[in-house]
């Protein structure tokens, strides 16, 4: 099953060098979800050719506007699009009213259900259950409430031995079973085929999202193992006491988060309007983490 993040937006509070704010999209399988949603957001899911019709969730982390002004611009789409199915928006308390007052003094009546979902910040909590697919809300140290989000998948992924199903041939409805990860069994109970013995287990996958928050460990619990956190790096090594005045992260303090938890890969991103060339940011994150990469508009992360 696909699991990948799309970057549409990786600059912070203003669009700069081509960059524009924060957005991305998360595709797992058949679901589209949309994590923040800054001011470009519609313009960047039709550069990329996203069907963004597909999008059913929509996750913001926090009140500046760089992660939530598309928003609207996005719903009355949507509604001008003639939109049926239902929308969700997880976010903090205060966004529903924004959405209510936008509606009411437009006089606009959408043609699909909108639930909002407010997002809490006392740890960690679910947001999301799709069964094999997860997402939960943590907090982050920002000048205002904000959360990160967790996409995290759950039981056991089954990729059947192809030499074994052909050698044995089970037949479809054991398939099925075995697909599960369930030993097949016969009427009187007895295990007719292991499942051990058919299916290789995938190791479950993880991406966590941390918009705008300080340095602080305290998160780690929460993104510990994920195999791809992306962390915002607004600022360099030496504007770190710029960082903390705004309540920021620096590329070496995203590096250190990433090598403490023990992630697998970072991306760096939310870069500050003062950067046009980046690569020395990746430089400075490198050096303490290698697998960091630079979160770059238009490409696709996959998650193996």
């Amino acid at each position: 099953m696909d699991f990948s993040v799309t970057i549409l937006g990786s600059n912070s509070a203003a669009p700069a060098h081509g960059r524009n704010q924060s957005s991305q999209l998360v595709n797992w399988g058949n679901h589209y979800f949309l994590v923040d949603c800054g001011e470009a957001t519609q313009h960047q899911l039709r550069k990329y050719k996203v069907k963004y019709g597909r999008i059913d969730h929509i996750f913001i982390s926090h009140l500046h506007g760089d992660h939530y002004l598309g928003l609207m611009g996005l719903i009355s789409t949507f509604h001008l699009n003639n939109r049926e199915r239902e929308l969700r928006i997880y976010g903090p308390k205060g966004l529903d009213e924004i959405i209510t007052v936008h509606l009411r003094y437009s006089q606009t009546r959408l043609k699909f259900p909108l639930t909002f979902h407010p997002v809490t910040h006392d740890g960690k909590n679910s947001l999301l259950d799709l069964g094999d697919m997860e997402v939960y809300s943590f907090p982050l140290q920002h000048r205002i409430p904000c959360t990160g989000f967790l996409f995290a998948e759950k039981g056991r992924p089954v990729k059947l031995i192809k030499e074994k199903i052909i050698a044995y041939k089970p037949g479809l409805e054991a398939i099925k079973t075995l697909l599960k990860g369930k030993d097949v069994r016969n009427l009187k109970g007895e295990i007719i085929y292991k499942a051990e013995d058919f299916c290789r287990f995938l190791p479950n996958r993880s991406y966590a999202y941390c918009s705008d928050t300080i340095y602080d460990p305290k998160l780690i619990p929460y993104i510990k193992n994920v195999d791809l956190l992306y962390h915002e790096a607004t600022f360099m090594a030496a504007e770190r006491d710029r960082a903390i005045q705004t309540g920021h992260s620096t590329t070496e303090e995203a590096a250190d988060i990433a090598r403490t938890a023990n992630v697998k890969r970072l991306l760096l991103g939310h870069y500050s309007v003062r950067y046009s060339d980046l690569q020395t940011l990746l430089e400075e994150a490198r050096n303490i983490f290698a697998p960091s990469f630079l979160s770059e508009e238009g490409m696709s992360y996959i998650i193996r």
